[in-house]
């Protein structure tokens, strides 16, 4: 990349609540956690908003040529409907919809299922694969491991339904959101369980007599929060660059990852940078499966709409502002993003040099808070610009989709049919005769077989229409 114009990085970071210009622990190489699925079911389109914001994220990293390291976790154990530590096992509530016996191996399995069908939207999404996908289940001694180590510290207590994080034993607990709530009876959490210490101790493992693991404390799950905990610390290490997730993991499950990965280490902070997307809304309310308000990628697909389509929709807004989802945005999203193709098949096969004075604009958009709004409309701009070749449009564009995965490298001008082409040059003979009534009719012809004639000054171009 020659840039003449060097930008610094600026990324919200939500534990400082601001901008803050980023820089990695380690010298040109960034390590990044994505938060994965709980893959009891599909994942729904409100959902992958996260994974898209993760992959212009990690792109714009390797775009400004840093080494990038993801990984993923796969929750396929452990996760509860409430952040309480209370309700139904998640991929218990899937093997008893599906009428499956409780058991672990059917469990992995309905995981391995809705895994794979995860990893296929991410695909249809142009989503960059992390380095490594990682199933809870198969680190269950890196939980336990962890656990000891909290214990050793006093930090845990032991309840009649599991073992316990008290958070009174942590000063700064919650500096994630904000300082500690004030809960009171109007907070369901504080009476769910009244074995609790503190209304917000949250849960490190859960017994479980009938399916679980066998562990010091009894036989059970670890938590949730603490999957995550042992995954990064093993794979990124016990402190690294990058946390991403939805915002509604803030407040419970990253706040608690902080708290037990920074008092069984001893090493603050435990992340540097914690980065969330928001909501995706229909009809300004949280588009979510126990509201019964979502829709997945194949009802995407089922009305005839490229899944690409859904990414440039959420490219349009910031990853941190609110979307309001419905069916027309999402058509209009479409005829926008085939106007932008329609428009880049005519600038033909030839890929010119790429043009710095919109590199730079480019970047200095991506590298502030991955504005993807901005970054979108210099798509526009440079294709109305009258002063850059066709080549050398085709070249930027195709170095800006490297951080907006649109897909423009696999838009390939159509070859046009010998028929066509036999009526084309007619056109031309007849357009250098100052014949316009048979020039107009010819291009009428052309136009019953599919094909649209653009006049300009280097002459004919025609693309299927």
């Amino acid at each position: 990349m020659n840039l003449s114009k060097i930008h610094k990085i600026h990324l919200y970071n939500t534990l400082s609540r601001e901008k803050e210009i980023f820089s990695s622990i380690n010298s040109n190489e960034v390590r990044m956690y994505t938060c994965g699925p709980t893959v009891y079911d599909y994942a729904h389109i409100g959902n992958l908003r996260a994974y898209v914001f993760a992959d212009i994220l990690r792109r714009t990293l390797l775009y400004n040529e840093l080494k990038v390291k993801q990984v993923m976790n796969i929750t396929d154990i452990g996760h509860l409907t409430s952040d309480a530590d209370s309700g139904e096992d998640k991929m218990t509530k899937g093997l008893l919809r599906e009428g499956k016996s409780l058991t672990l191996k059917n469990m992995r399995e309905l995981a391995e299922f809705y895994t794979e069908r995860f990893k296929e939207d991410l695909q249809k999404l142009n989503i960059v694969m992390p380095d490594g996908f990682y199933f809870a289940s198969d680190y269950v001694k890196e939980d336990i491991d962890l656990i000891k180590k909290l214990e050793e510290k006093g930090y845990v207590y032991k309840t009649s339904d599991g073992v316990y994080f008290d958070i009174s034993k942590m000063p700064d607990y919650g500096a994630l959101w904000g300082g500690k709530r004030n809960w009171d009876e109007n907070h369901a959490r504080v009476t769910e369980n009244l074995e609790k210490k503190n209304g917000e101790d949250f849960a490190l493992w859960k017994f479980n007599s009938q399916i679980g693991f066998d562990s010091i404390w009894g036989k059970g799950f670890p938590g949730w929060h603490v999957e995550c905990s042992a995954m990064s610390i093993k794979f990124l290490g016990e402190q690294f660059d990058i946390h991403t997730g939805g915002i509604d993991l803030i407040p419970t499950h990253h706040t608690n990852e902080i708290a037990q990965s920074e008092c069984a280490t001893g090493k603050k902070p435990f992340v540097k940078f914690w980065m969330h997307s928001e909501f995706i809304d229909i009809k300004n309310a949280k588009m979510a499966k126990s509201e019964g308000n979502f829709f997945k990628l194949s009802d995407v697909l089922e009305k005839e709409i490229n899944p690409i389509t859904y990414r440039f929709w959420l490219l349009m807004g910031h990853y941190r502002t609110k979307m309001n989802f419905n069916w027309d945005v999402l058509e209009g999203s479409e005829i926008a993003l085939n106007r932008l193709y329609s428009l880049y098949k005519e600038l033909g096969n030839e890929v010119g040099q790429i043009d710095e004075e919109y590199q730079n604009k480019f970047k200095e958009c991506i590298d502030d808070d991955l504005n993807t709004p901005r970054a979108l409309s210099l798509l526009w701009d440079i294709i109305k610009d009258e002063n850059i070749s066709p080549a050398d449009k085709k070249a930027t564009i195709l170095d800006f989709d490297k951080v907006l995965g649109l897909g423009f490298e696999n838009i390939k001008e159509e070859e046009i049919p010998k028929e066509i082409k036999k009526i084309i040059e007619e056109r031309e003979n007849a357009r250098k005769a100052k014949d316009f009534k048979l020039s107009d009719e010819l291009r009428e012809k052309i136009n019953s077989f599919g094909y649209e004639v653009k006049d300009t000054a280097e002459g004919q171009k025609v693309f299927k229409s």
